[in-house]
């Protein structure tokens, strides 16, 4: 590679480099072009594994647990490399499994200084050498959200990481950088290898809570980061993506999955990708944020049926997506024409593979003195029980396949707003419907996930701002990218989770919000008239 290439391309680093999620990400990005940096400790072997995808990439030892070793590793890297687009913190030190009274001090500050006081000066380091468009994604845990016993010190780490994750996103969306997070749930590592080697966890037990029944491998965690660090993911900031094969979502006594005879295959290497064109149907898809999903999907080959209260509508985007696909009148408000559609649906294309739940309709912003309960079941009959009904039924033309359903919320889910209380109840009440049929139907082979768009700019939002519902400009100001989202953003985010790169996704909510939900300040979060721009790699 010559030297001019070199400092053309993009340049990814990558910590941790060395353990098996390490390992899956220097594949990730070097198969979307990124000249890779792997550090970690001292680890001869990983300078020459580097050499398999190429020249250019190299290797740098460095104790994340030493701020003065994170400094010599920029010195050196503005020395050797002289660019940094994308930052992926993952090395960490693992859980201790001591009981609290058996935890030393030592090793209680030992945790949190390499778990998130080393990241923490990574990314402080990061962002200082970041154009506009540069990304940083850190690696924390489902220990960090889910309590656990024996694990006070890691879990603490990881729960630090994710808030730091959210105010740091606040503060450098002003320059253009966005900071991301994964929550993984247990993963066929060596660090877990070693758990179960000492004893210290049952991976027989582990896989019966997992609805999906096994644990996630390497390559599932580093293709969500992949995404997160993506152009695809540009309106995503602030958001921590839990990829836990749906354990977060189980709630009750008992076993999410029945026993399972061995190790998976699907534990231990990836899946043969699905050649043929999946049959994917867009409820609500005739305008807005449904219009782009269905285009993404068309453009991607599959086969969309595009379902809308505006049959004309639907019928035209069907059409113009060329042969095959389908534009069908549907409202999700009649019992018998759901059921009758996805019947027509099953018998015409032999079933669904993905089913997109985005008709809603906003409520009327009255003060709830002067709402009535017909008010509520208005928004709450389209947005709730409509696409239960779709999900419904769609499950009955799922049979024989690893469907994905999913569902749109919205900020709304997380942070309700006055008056909307018919519509913020009505995407919480989305958020549950996703969690609860993650659990119930990871068993069987299906995922469900929740998209949660911030403000978009979509004809609904047109309306809104035209009737003096929301100011446009107002809105800018709580942002911290300082700006309204497109359709085509939400419609990456869903194409993504209802691939098969993201097929350890399942009851798990992303937030495409510009950083809305990780504001928590007084004041505004944004001025958007000096916001820095992206700019191309």
């Amino acid at each position: 590679m010559s030297e001019n290439n070199e400092q053309m391309q993009p340049v990814a680093l990558i910590t941790g480099a060395a353990g098996g999620i390490g390992r899956a990400l220097l594949a990730e990005f070097a198969d979307r072009g990124y000249r890779l940096v792997a550090v970690d400790i001292a680890d001869g072997a990983l300078a020459g594994e580097l050499q398999t995808y190429g020249d250019g990439h190299l290797f740098k030892a460095c104790d994340l647990g030493s701020e003065a070793d994170i400094m010599a590793l920029y010195e050196w890297l503005d020395a050797a490399v002289g660019r940094l687009d994308v930052l992926v913190n993952n090395a960490a030190l693992g859980p201790t499994m001591a009981s609290t009274k058996a935890t030393s001090a030592a090793d209680f500050r030992k945790a949190l200084q390499v778990n998130l006081i080393g990241p923490f000066a990574m990314a402080r380091e990061a962002a200082r050498r970041m154009r506009p468009g540069g990304v940083i994604v850190n690696t924390a845990s489902m220990a960090g959200v889910l309590g656990n016993p024996r694990r006070n010190a890691y879990a603490a780490s990881k729960a630090g990481l994710i808030s730091m994750t959210k105010s740091l996103a606040c503060e450098w969306a002003s320059r253009g950088i966005r900071v991301n997070a994964i929550a993984p749930g247990y993963v066929r590592t060596p660090m877990v290898a070693e758990l179960e080697r000492s004893g210290k966890a049952d991976l027989a037990l582990v896989r019966r809570r997992i609805p999906i029944g096994r644990m996630g491998r390497p390559d599932e965690m580093a293709s969500v980061i992949g995404f997160l660090a993506s152009p695809e993911a540009r309106y995503v900031t602030g958001s921590v993506v839990s990829v836990d094969g749906g354990w977060a979502s189980f709630n009750q006594p008992g076993f999410a999955h029945p026993p399972v005879e061995g190790t998976p295959a699907e534990e231990l290497d990836r899946p043969a990708p699905n050649a043929r064109s999946r049959i994917v149907v867009v409820v609500g898809g005739g305008r807005g944020i449904g219009e782009a999903i269905a285009r993404r999907f068309g453009e991607a080959g599959d086969t969309v049926i595009v379902a809308d209260k505006d049959g004309a509508t639907a019928k035209a985007v069907a059409a113009s997506l060329g042969e095959g696909h389908l534009g069908l009148a549907l409202d999700v408000t009649v019992d018998a024409e759901v059921e009758a559609a996805f019947a027509e649906i099953g018998r015409r294309f032999g079933g669904v593979d993905v089913l997109v739940n985005d008709a809603a309709i906003a409520d009327d912003f009255k003060p709830a003195f002067d709402q009535t309960g017909a008010d509520l079941e208005r928004t709450l009959s389209v947005n709730v029980t409509g696409a239960f009904l779709c999900a419904r039924e769609a499950l009955k033309v799922m049979d024989g396949r690893k469907g994905v359903i999913v569902n749109l919320g919205s900020i709304n889910t997380f942070l309700p707003f006055a008056p909307r209380h018919a519509y913020g109840a009505s995407k919480a009440a989305i958020d549950i419907l996703t969690r609860c049929m993650a659990a119930e139907l990871g068993p069987e082979g299906h995922r469900t996930v929740t998209i949660a768009p911030g403000y978009i700019r979509t004809p609904g939002v047109a309306a809104l701002e035209a009737s003096g519902r929301i100011d446009v400009n107002a809105l800018r100001r709580r942002i911290p990218m300082a700006d309204l989202g497109t359709p085509e953003d939400i419609a990456h985010a869903v194409h993504f989770v209802a691939s098969e790169a993201a097929s350890y996704i399942n009851g798990s909510i992303v937030y495409v919000d510009g950083g809305w939900t990780s504001f928590g300040n007084a004041g505004h979060a944004s001025a958007p008239d000096t916001q820095a721009k992206e700019e191309p790699a």
